[in-house]
């Protein structure tokens, strides 16, 4: 495997690419679900994967119907994951060996996620990650999110780098989307979702791990 272009900058999505935390996000789903006697399906919870906040709103209220009180479970379900993360957030295998290696490069790397800033900031000090990113753009950063190609084009007029010349590295089917939208050359690291024909399309690689992903650096 190789890159068609030696890229000039990388960027990052952040939940399950960076951090093990779809797994948590989906243990605390369930038990929202139980706070509200209700019952959040893998397939429904695989559904969200990748999406912003409002779009996944959109998608509960389709699957539990309109009268669904889904800003009181994403209230439960916000209170139910801090409480995990605050003791348990696994790291991706590769992570840091990756990181080693770009500031070997000297390539910048900026990270594209849905999440909120604060939810970046507290992942990334979590496991002393906050130095080795040189921008993060989060949720509130770009007028629409993924599948939209905004977070990653902002991620990489922060860089300063053309898209065409960045690695994009996600897990999900819309983090793709939104990274080859953008025009980047783009990785799917998958987690919880296996690559479709139409996402093997997308990309310029599937990788296992970002060990993977590392040795295809020059």
């Amino acid at each position: 495997m190789s890159l068609p272009r030696r890229p000039v900058a990388v960027v990052f999505d952040m939940d399950g690419l960076l951090f093990d935390t779809e797994t948590l996000y989906q243990e605390a789903g369930a038990l929202a679900a139980r706070d509200f006697t209700c019952e959040l399906t893998p397939e429904v919870f695989r559904s969200l994967i990748g999406l912003p906040w409002a779009a996944s709103a959109r998608l509960l209220l389709d699957h539990f119907g309109p009268s669904f009180d889904v800003d009181g479970f994403a209230h439960s379900w916000r209170g139910h994951f801090a409480t995990i993360v605050e003791t348990r957030l696994p790291l991706k295998p590769g992570v840091v060996e990756l990181l080693d290696c770009l500031d070997a490069h000297e390539l910048p790397r900026a990270i594209a996620t849905s999440s909120s800033y604060k939810t970046a900031q507290h992942h990334l000090a979590f496991h002393n990650l906050a130095g080795r990113f040189h921008h993060v753009v989060a949720s509130g950063d770009y007028a629409a999110g993924k599948p939209a190609p905004d977070p990653y084009l902002m991620a990489a007029k922060r860089m300063g780098a053309e898209p065409g010349l960045c690695l994009a590295l996600e897990d999900s089917y819309n983090g793709v989307r939104s990274a080859s939208a953008a025009g980047m050359m783009t990785i799917m690291v998958p987690d919880l979702l296996d690559p479709t024909d139409e996402i093997r399309g997308l990309c310029t690689l599937i990788a296992n791990d970002l060990h993977v992903v590392r040795g295809l650096l020059p």
